[in-house]
């Protein structure tokens, strides 16, 4: 074989390398994408709201009476925030604000009510199946929060936390039940600042001043129940 056949060949074979190299670059580069992706899919939900308390919902137990508990609901973000709540057992739980639009930097107190059912058996339950759950989604510019938004936008929606609910001793001193109380008080105050505050003076609070009718019905029952059996009993 010649020198110019060998170097014909050689080129010819350098082609064909070069060919089936490019393949496996473009499946290089594909293969890179879907793990990038996957990677960021993994990684945890980057928060607009920051929580406290971050995971749990106090309520002081008082069976037969309407419990309050309390959460700080900071907007953490660059841009305004939409929150939402929502439980499994609405018939018995009312939140205030049930949700609004936060600033950035903006922090509010929200106050969560619930009627506590007198216990079977006298018993204080070690556990609950109550939950709570916040939502956030952010928002362009001032507007003014309806609910309907995260049924319109829930692809945009990201689920900030469960939060699980703990019954504490209201006759026993704890951390918890004294950052309940304090931020009951400031709720109360901002409540009570807003009544005095002319109506043009900021946005509403969704909720303000609503009573759950049933927690009256079942407080009701329960005082006539309890009665019945103290007549009962004197007889």
């Amino acid at each position: 074989m010649g020198i110019g056949e060998e170097r014909q060949e050689s080129q010819s074979e350098g082609k064909v390398w070069n060919l089936l190299k490019l393949p496996f670059r473009h499946s290089t580069a594909s293969t890179s994408n879907s793990v990038s992706s996957l990677a960021r899919s993994l990684l945890p939900t980057r928060r607009r709201l920051k929580l406290d308390p971050s995971n749990k919902l106090y309520f002081p137990y008082e069976p037969g009476k309407q419990a309050k508990s309390a959460i700080r609901i900071k907007n953490t973000s660059k841009s305004n925030v939409a929150f939402k709540f929502q439980t499994n057992a609405p018939k018995s739980c009312f939140m205030r604000p049930p949700g609004g639009v936060l600033t950035p930097g903006e922090s509010i107190v929200a106050i969560v009510f619930k009627f506590v059912e007198p216990p079977q058996n006298n018993e204080k339950p070690e556990k609950t199946g109550l939950k709570f759950k916040i939502m956030s989604m952010k928002v362009k510019g001032s507007i003014d929060y309806v609910p309907e938004m995260f049924g319109e936008l829930k692809d945009q929606v990201t689920v900030e936390q469960i939060l699980q609910v703990v019954f504490l001793d209201p006759e026993r001193n704890s951390p918890a039940l004294e950052k309940l109380r304090l931020h009951l008080a400031e709720a109360n105050a901002a409540a009570e600042a807003r009544k005095r505050a002319p109506e043009d003076a900021g946005p509403k609070i969704l909720g303000e001043g609503l009573v759950i009718d049933e927690w009256k019905e079942r407080r009701e029952r329960y005082l006539a129940k309890q009665q019945g059996e103290m007549v009962m009993d004197s007889i």
